[in-house]
């Protein structure tokens, strides 16, 4: 009588592995399809805002809202996750996005902006659950393979965020042909896509990465009562240089990029673009951003995050320039688009997975829940500022001025004392 030939044990490193494969398919997911609500949304709140309010100053609000969001968003986001896992907390981002979206619809529909805004708030969730995504991935990465992971997830959201502005046009069309008023279509779509990741997310992100690595590496779970997310943040940077240093460089690729990229559609439909070239051109914008996100990753992890930081600050320092002269030439504001893309994704890939590696996994929810809070406040304040000096200068000043914020911050890390 023969036996039936047994299976090889999986070994834990194996399961560990294999678990990490699926993690990132699941937040890789989630990240195309919440990358379109996402994009659908960029690319027309400050028009939408724009024609209703009738003030370009106004304007820049939208995408101040939408930032501000995210920043407000971030700590309850990591909060839920250091509670109850990344699930948790990646829910709660996309159930404020979906609600945000039926809010802009109504705002629409009644044609009033501060209640648009109001909705642009909580849409920045869809923002808040895709920077959360890039550390979920990086929880159960071995060492040396953060940066190409989270690279990977942002990586992602490059093919629902490059289609998602293109489709504005569409759902628009539908939206009006289904009883919407013009412009509310977008964002009824939004509606739908932050639902479909939502449920990606509570039916697949299974098990719960965060949950699974504090369990290997023995790191106590936290209560409710001890789950302190800014006091531990401030706590933990205080004692790491090299975590401070990263969540400054972040800070400052967020701002330079949602400052431009906020009142580059307002300049374009002011020089006379229609939609179409509008969708186009924060496509390829978003291209930048996240199509080499995996280069950029990989670069980090053999190069070293410090020099790929300095090279980011290059990039969006060229950005700039190219934005500030750039006049009605849509070709010269397109290619600055595409580098200021870049230089973010430099800041953003190889800022968090330094970030990562700074800090010990217990109190990495709440440091990187702090990181996203302080980048989106820093983005917020500068798309603030950008509307003012659009609206009362012009687009160029507002590239000189986010020119010269970059180039300080680059001769700053260039300069910082080395740390161990």
């Amino acid at each position: 009588m023969t036996s039936t030939p047994t299976k090889p044990a999986v070994s834990p490193s194996d399961r560990i592995r294999i678990i990490q494969r699926r993690t990132l398919g699941v937040l890789s997911a989630a990240q195309i399809v919440g990358g379109v609500g996402v994009a659908v949304g960029l690319a027309l709140s400050s028009v939408v805002v724009d024609e209703l309010s009738g003030s370009t100053v106004i304007s820049g609000f939208a995408g101040t809202a939408t930032v501000l969001g995210a920043a407000l968003l971030a700590l309850p986001t990591a909060k839920a996750s250091g509670r109850g896992g990344r699930r948790a907390g990646l829910a709660l981002a996309y159930v404020a996005a979906l609600t945000g979206c039926a809010i802009s619809v109504v705002a629409i529909s009644l044609r009033t902006w501060p209640l648009l805004l109001l909705g642009l708030v909580l849409v920045g969730g869809g923002s808040a659950g895709g920077l959360a995504a890039r550390y979920s991935a990086t929880d159960l990465s071995p060492k040396g393979h953060a940066a190409r992971h989270l690279s990977l997830v942002v990586w992602a959201a490059t093919i629902g965020s490059v289609a998602g502005p293109n489709l504005a046009k569409p759902a628009d069309q539908i939206g009006m042909r289904l009883g919407l008023v013009e412009k509310a279509g977008p964002f009824a779509f939004a509606a739908l896509a932050f639902a479909l990741a939502l449920v990606v997310i509570i039916a697949f992100l299974r098990p719960d990465p965060l949950t699974l690595a504090r369990g290997l590496n023995g790191a106590e779970d936290p209560g409710p009562g001890r789950n302190r997310t800014i006091r531990t943040a401030w706590h933990t940077l205080r004692t790491t240089p090299m975590a401070r240093r990263a969540l400054v460089m972040i800070a400052v690729s967020h701002t330079a990029m949602v400052s431009v990229m906020s009142m580059t559609p307002v300049k374009l439909h002011h020089d006379g673009s229609n939609l179409d070239v509008i969708g186009l051109v924060i496509s390829l914008h978003i291209a930048g951003m996240y199509m080499l996100s995996p280069v950029v990753g990989w670069l980090a992890d053999k190069a070293g995050k410090v020099p790929v930081l300095l090279l980011g600050m290059g990039l969006l320092l060229a950005a700039a320039a190219l934005a500030g002269t750039a006049g009605h030439r849509v070709w010269q504001v397109t290619t600055a688009l595409v580098l200021l893309g870049l230089g973010w994704s430099c800041g953003l890939v190889a800022g968090s997975a330094l970030v990562t590696e700074s800090v010990p996994i217990e109190r990495r929810p709440a440091v990187q829940g702090l990181s996203d809070l302080l980048m989106n406040v820093c983005g917020a304040t500068g798309t603030i500022v950008a509307g003012a000096i659009v609206g009362m200068l012009s687009y160029g000043a507002l590239g000189l001025v986010v020119g010269i914020m970059v180039a300080l911050a680059a001769f700053w890390l260039a300069t910082a004392r080395p740390h161990p």
